[in-house]
């Protein structure tokens, strides 16, 4: 096995010379203006974007590549993702051509598969070569080593981690061209990529670092020292009467940035202070001793962190006066709010900044038309032109490291949506490996040496398993009209159709529309007024425009004026008769005003008193279309009510129906 070196040279260069472009929206009011921000990509068109996407993933020749080539390799993506199979650019197909994804092919690649390839011993070694900065090497260290136990749980194989040497496995973290012919993308977009199990490069796993790395539910953050060293910052936490959801230096005057490790510092008051590099350094020569300001470097005097001297964008510092004379050097840790992408390698945000004579205390969106959220890493943009985008969720180390690692022991994407090694991401709270990968890794190695061996009847299943809509009765958990399409909801799937006479496409995930809502919701209905997707679960619930959670969300069910008691609804729509959104549980049902954005007094009512012949316990309503024509969905049947008469016209069954069955 070939060592794979730590990558540095990364050819990582941004042009900061760009002219302003403003675009203005036509609009009543003044509109905000959109510009191009120096070192961001440039969006691709339709098609630019459709013909690399199918030339990567799907075996679509970049020089021939054309619209009858296209076509035919649009209808094979299409297929594989369950939509439409058009061959046209609709606008369905974009929305899955622009997720996130693992950066393997969804058709096999012999550069990545080749005869599928498996390891012949079941003890397999791996390697970490390099660290993001995103996360402390502890927490990353975890991250694989649970990633690799999703497959060792099914299966005879065990894995060990070596310090040196060659390994199986080497994993590492990079940027753009790292060394490998298979450059990554920036932020967003390809998130990682594996090679099948080989010699040389065989099951190295490889892992964008433009991308802001956690688990999948914002900043980790590992404070030091403090009263509470080696803990995770409780994000958000109240302090002075203030809830903050990231480290703050308030009640501090050295700039120290620090954070609670429980939610309430004013009752519990353990604490601890956030990455920064003049408390440690990280790899590098210095073992983790903090920088030194100022430090010369090729005579160069230098007060904060730099990427000079190298070319993969990393920021580093001397950790003595004179790196030139004594060579000690680290890398600096992410802080709070270190940026990710833009033009400043990720420099922390600096509030506040001016951005096109205003001053802005906090991330925003202005100036952009992407709704992406972003800071100035100095005081003022107009001036020195240097930004990145603001932390965000980020992305599982985790999950994506467990896909990834699904390659490198010779599995091949899955057309199914809930398998982990279907190729776009989507996180998981409570991630549960699928039958269809168990399936999938056991044929290449077999079941776990310490299961349970085989008995009479039939083989168990080890995971869930995708529903298929009718091979039996399915009772969705709701169902609603958004954007002009019915989404049927059931578990973490969804299923969509324009026309209900027809079968529905999918499953997809809710998570790849929602991804902030549970795996199982109890209602969805659309709000008129302003088109979003109202989504409920639980005590709680969810406002969405388009696939961006509304800030403050979610919101527990008592802020709609229901009652405490009620901790769960059946199911909301919103009448076209008279433009008001019905919520049912249980027995009764409330009236919210969507203008008024309050409940009309005189509820709850009884179903029964107010819906004749509707049954209690709903489990979903729907107004499709304004047709003049309600339906209630009950179990494996539906009601179908006449809007004016409020008469039942029709009692059917929901799989021939709705589904096309």
């Amino acid at each position: 096995m070939r060592t794979y070196a730590t990558i540095q040279l990364l050819g990582f260069v941004f042009q900061l010379s760009f002219p302003y472009i403003f675009v203005f929206h036509q609009a009543s009011a003044a509109p905000s203006p959109i510009i191009r921000f120096p070192g961001d990509v440039s969006p691709k068109t339709d098609k630019e974007l459709a013909v690399q996407y199918l030339n990567k993933f799907y075996g679509c020749p970049q020089e021939k590549c054309n619209l009858f080539v296209l076509k035919d390799t649009l209808k094979q993506m299409q297929k594989f993702f369950k939509l439409p199979e058009t061959g046209e650019l609709d606008q369905n197909t974009l929305e899955i051509m622009k997720k996130p994804r693992c950066g393997n092919p969804d058709v096999a690649n012999y550069n990545f598969f080749a005869r599928k390839p498996k390891w012949e011993n079941n003890q397999i070694t791996y390697r970490i070569l390099g660290y993001t900065p995103d996360m402390d090497s502890e927490t990353v260290d975890d991250a694989f080593a649970r990633a690799f136990k999703v497959w060792s749980d099914v299966t005879p194989l065990k894995f060990d981690r070596l310090s040196e040497g060659d390994a199986d496995i080497m994993i590492n973290f990079g940027r753009w061209e790292h060394g490998d012919g298979y450059p990554f993308d920036g932020k967003d977009g390809l998130l990682a990529h594996a090679f099948a199990p080989g010699q040389g490069i065989g099951g190295d796993s490889h892992f964008d670092d433009d991308e802001h790395w956690t688990l999948g539910e914002g900043q980790v953050v590992k404070v030091k020292y403090g009263n509470a060293d080696g803990e995770f910052c409780k994000l958000p936490f109240f302090f002075n009467g203030k809830e903050y959801n990231s480290c703050t230096d308030s009640g501090r005057s050295d700039g120290f940035l620090w954070c609670s490790t429980t939610y309430n510092f004013d009752a519990d008051g353990k604490y601890g202070f956030c990455p920064h590099e003049l408390l440690f350094t990280m790899a590098g020569n210095a073992n983790g001793d903090p920088c030194k300001f100022p430090f010369k470097f090729q005579g160069t005097s230098y007060n904060s962190c730099t990427t000079e001297g190298r070319t993969d964008g990393y920021r580093w510092c001397a950790t003595t006066e004179d790196y030139d004379q004594d060579k000690k050097y680290g890398f600096c840790p992410e802080t709070a709010m270190s940026t990710v992408g833009g033009n400043s390698e990720g420099s922390p945000c600096v509030f506040p900044f001016t951005f096109l004579g205003n001053k802005y205390d906090s991330c925003t969106s202005t100036g952009r038309n992407d709704g992406k959220m972003w800071c100035a890493t100095s005081s003022n943009y107009d001036d020195d032109r240097k930004w990145g985008f603001c932390p965000d969720q980020g992305y599982s180390l985790f999950l994506v490291a467990a896909h990834e690692f699904g390659h490198a022991l010779g599995l091949e994407h899955s057309d199914d949506p809930g398998a982990l090694m279907a190729p776009i991401y989507t996180f998981t709270r409570n991630f549960k490996l699928s039958q269809d990968d168990v399936n999938g890794i056991q044929e290449l190695y077999g079941g776990s040496s310490e299961g349970p061996g085989p008995g009479p009847g039939p083989v168990p299943t080890l995971g869930p398993v995708t529903p298929e809509l009718c091979t039996k009765d399915i009772v969705f958990d709701a169902v609603a009209q958004i954007r002009g399409e019915i989404f049927f909801f059931k578990d973490r799937f969804i299923w969509r159709t324009v026309n209900p006479r027809s079968k529905p496409t999918g499953p997809l995930l809710v998570a790849t529309f929602w991804p902030d809502v549970p795996e199982k919701v109890d209602a969805v209905y659309e709000d008129p007024q302003e088109e979003k997707t109202v989504i409920f679960a639980g005590n709680e619930y969810w406002i969405y425009s388009a696939s961006t959670l509304e800030r403050g969300y979610p919101k527990r069910l008592t802020s709609l004026d229901l009652p405490p008691d009620v901790q769960q609804v059946d199911a909301a729509f919103n009448w076209k008769k008279n433009k008001k959104t019905y919520i049912f549980a249980g027995d009764k049902f409330w009236r919210y005003n969507e203008v008024k954005r309050k409940m009309d007094p005189g509820f709850p009512k009884l179903i029964a008193d107010a819906w004749n012949g509707v049954p209690d316990n709903l489990d979903a309503v729907l107004d499709h279309n304004g047709s003049g024509y309600s339906y209630f969905f009950k179990d494996w049947y539906y009601l179908k009510l006449e809007d004016q008469s409020l008469k039942i016209v029709k009692v059917g069954n929901v799989k021939n129906d709705w589904l096309g069955c």
